[in-house]
């Protein structure tokens, strides 16, 4: 719980959605067992850690146990479930989900959720939930890429992406960084110098981005060149 203290959560007073999102590819037995012991005083709570087929078997039994739910009729319930449930209605209704969720509450799904629910919120036009997202710790670094590559993405999310250092000895993120023309030039510039010369005599020619970024590569091209 002291986690969740950290990170400004309280699962005993977040609103059904938020938890049926979170636990819903969760993908980690320690969120299902906060869930619960936070919520022993909410039936309806209880009740959807019983029925979600993302469940640990262990974590149902003792929610079923608070509910006096025989073992047995919550496994036949979660088993109609999972043969009723698509990935792709998995997908549509998770979407759904966070589309109703207050802020705070995406917010503690970015920083808990999954990857399903990240891609989600990766792309959400409020800046602290994309920021939240990068602080999610089962982030991927191929995630990661492909967010440094959006053109939709703030500029204060690149800059926390290049205080990563282990982020950015992936040549994928860096090269996405400092050709993204989001990145600030003061930004990109530093990280130049750690780029192949294919990629930079590419960013001299990039339309796209600032002039003073391609002089910049255009002059480190110049240097390796042999003369």
């Amino acid at each position: 719980m002291e986690e969740q203290k950290v990170l400004g959560i309280d699962f005993s007073i977040a609103s059904k959605e938020a938890i049926e999102a979170l636990i819903t590819e969760a993908g980690e037995t320690a969120i299902f067992d906060e869930v619960l012991k936070a919520n022993t005083h909410r039936p309806e709570i209880v009740q959807l850690l019983i029925e979600s087929p993302d469940t640990p078997e262990n974590i149902r039994e003792e929610a079923a146990k608070l509910l006096n739910v025989p073992v047995k009729a919550a496994f036949d319930i979660v088993k109609r479930k999972r043969e009723e449930t698509s990935e792709a209605i998995r997908s549509e209704t998770m979407l759904q989900r966070v589309q109703h969720l207050s802020v705070s509450e995406r917010r503690l799904l970015a920083m808990r959720g999954g990857r399903d629910v990240r891609s989600i919120l990766i792309k959400d036009t409020n800046k602290q939930i994309m920021m939240a997202v990068l602080e999610n710790p089962k982030i991927t670094e191929s995630e990661v890429e492909i967010l440094a590559h959006s053109r939709s993405i703030a500029d204060e999310a690149l800059r926390a992406i290049t205080k990563n250092r282990d982020w950015m000895k992936n040549y994928g993120i860096l090269l996405s960084v400092a050709a993204n023309p989001k990145t600030p030039v003061g930004v990109a510039i530093p990280l130049l110098s750690g780029l192949k010369l294919k990629d930079l005599v590419s960013l001299e020619k990039n339309r796209n981005i600032a002039e003073a970024l391609r002089s910049a590569a255009k002059k480190i091209v110049q240097a390796r060149k042999p003369h």
